[in-house]
C-alpha cells in the first residue's frame, strides 16, 4: 500500500495528515476551514484515496496559511507515498463538469512540478473561502508533489462549481496517473530510467 504520515508545525499551522493512495475514498477532515474541508471530502471520495486532515490554524487572522500550508503537507504526502513512481501510469487528463462549470484537467506524475492555471473566478469568496486561495493550494501541492498540472476552465460562473470541478477533476486526473499499470509493472515510466 502506497501512504504517507505526516505533521508539519510551525507557527501559523499545526497539521498532522494521513494518505493512503490506494483506498476507497474514506475521509476524516478538520482544517478549520469549512469549504476547503468539503473540497477536500470530495476529492478523496473521487481520488478513492484514503486522506485524514487536521489543522489548527491561525484562521483568526485569515485562511491563507492554514489553505497554503494543506496543500504544502497534501503534497509532500502524495510525493512520499509515490516513492519512485515504479508502474504507475504516470499521464491522465480529464473534463469534469459541475453543472455550468467545466473544467479540464491534465497531469503528468513525473518527478516535475508545475502548475498551469487558467481559471478565472469573478467572485471574490465562496462563503468564507477566498477564491484566489484556490490557485495557492494548488501552488503548494504542485511544488511539493512533483506533479505537472494543466488546469482549464471551459466554461461556468458559478463559483462554489468551479473550484469544485477543479478539485473533482484534479481527483480523477490523479487517481489515474497514480494508478498502476499492469502492462509496465515495475518499470520507470520514462526512458531515461528515473522520474525524479
Amino acid at each position: 500500500m502506497r501512504k504517507s504520515n505526516l505533521t508539519r508545525k510551525t507557527a501559523e499551522t499545526d497539521i498532522t495528515l494521513t494518505l493512503n493512495i490506494d483506498g476507497s475514498g474514506k475521509s476524516e477532515i478538520s482544517s478549520g476551514v469549512g469549504f476547503l474541508d468539503h473540497m477536500l471530502t470530495l476529492f478523496t471520495r473521487h481520488g478513492g484515496f484514503d486522506l485524514a486532515v487536521k489543522c489548527r490554524g491561525d484562521t483568526e487572522i485569515d485562511n491563507h496559511h492554514t489553505v497554503e500550508d494543506i496543500g504544502i503537507c497534501l503534497g509532500s504526502a502524495f510525493a512520499e507515498a509515490l516513492g519512485d513512481m515504479r508502474g504507475i501510469r504516470r499521464y491522465a487528463d480529464v473534463t469534469i463538469p459541475m453543472d455550468e462549470a467545466l473544467i479540464l484537467c491534465a497531469v503528468d506524475v513525473s518527478g516535475r512540478a508545475l502548475l498551469g492555471l487558467d481559471v478565472p473566478i469573478d467572485q471574490p469568496s465562496v462563503g468564507e473561502f477566498e477564491t484566489e486561495l484556490l490557485e495557492e493550494f494548488l501552488a503548494a501541492f504542485t511544488r511539493k508533489a512533483g506533479i505537472t498540472i494543466h488546469l482549464r476552465k471551459l466554461s461556468g460562473k458559478n463559483a462554489h462549481h468551479i473550484i469544485e470541478a477543479v478539485f473533482k477533476s484534479l481527483a480523477h486526473a490523479l487517481r489515474e496517473a497514480c494508478a498502476m499499470d499492469e502492462a509496465n509493472a515495475g518499470k520507470i515510466p520514462s526512458t531515461k530510467g528515473t522520474l525524479l
